[in-house]
């Protein structure tokens, strides 16, 4: 990648009402016709494989761990696609992401010494590894780690492209609640790239309700 200032935004208002109406529409013809038709389903699977990804290894930091979870994920949308509103599958979707990487870190921390030795043990990076070691050269994880608990869960659903309403059905809260938690976050973030960015790096935090 170039050198020069790199950039941390949390953007997801890019796009006009009718467009994102129509992706809405679209998406939603997508789910009921995945109900009566499960090859179907790869259309889904394909249109947000990347971002449960993405989200899982930013929870996870582990392509392998990354990968293991987005698995169990589509799965477990798979073989219950029946019970999910159609107009509300990415906050459905995020929502059985988010409780299997709750059991990943519940399993991870009741194992710590085995996880640890585990650790010590040298592997090859994969090809995801490699691609967001690259893309994340200046590390959202770390940027991340200056927030609470609550507001990382928050960001990371940002990160993934979830509005505020997705958001808050992921997460079974209410829309206030989460726009109070981002907007502290964002606070933070500034403050903390407000000392000239993580590692000298210039960075940017831009908060756009949605």
């Amino acid at each position: 990648m170039p050198g020069g200032t790199e950039a941390f935004e949390v953007n997801v208002s890019g796009t006009s009402v009718d467009s994102a109406l129509g992706d809405r529409e679209h998406l939603a013809s997508q789910v009921l016709a995945a109900k009566t038709d499960p090859q179907a389903f790869e259309a889904l699977y394909r249109g947000h494989v990347d971002a449960i990804y993405r989200y899982c290894y930013r929870r996870l930091s582990s392509g392998e761990a990354a990968a293991d979870a987005t698995s169990q994920i589509f799965i477990k949308a798979f073989t219950s696609l029946h019970t999910c509103n159609e107009q509300r599958f990415r906050s459905w979707l995020f929502a059985i992401a988010h409780n299997v990487l709750v059991d990943e870190y519940r399993t991870r921390h009741s194992q710590d010494t085995l996880d640890a030795a585990g650790e010590i043990a040298s592997r090859d990076p994969s090809p995801e590894d490699l691609v967001l070691q690259e893309e994340e050269r200046v590390t959202v994880v770390q940027l991340l780690s200056y927030l609470t608990q609550d507001q990382r869960q928050i960001v990371e659903l940002r990160l993934a492209g979830l509005n505020g309403n997705e958001i808050a059905e992921a997460l079974g809260r209410t829309r206030g609640s989460v726009d109070t938690a981002q907007s502290r976050a964002i606070s933070r973030l500034r403050e903390v790239l407000g000392r000239e960015g993580v590692n000298g790096t210039a960075l940017e935090v831009r908060n756009v309700s949605a």
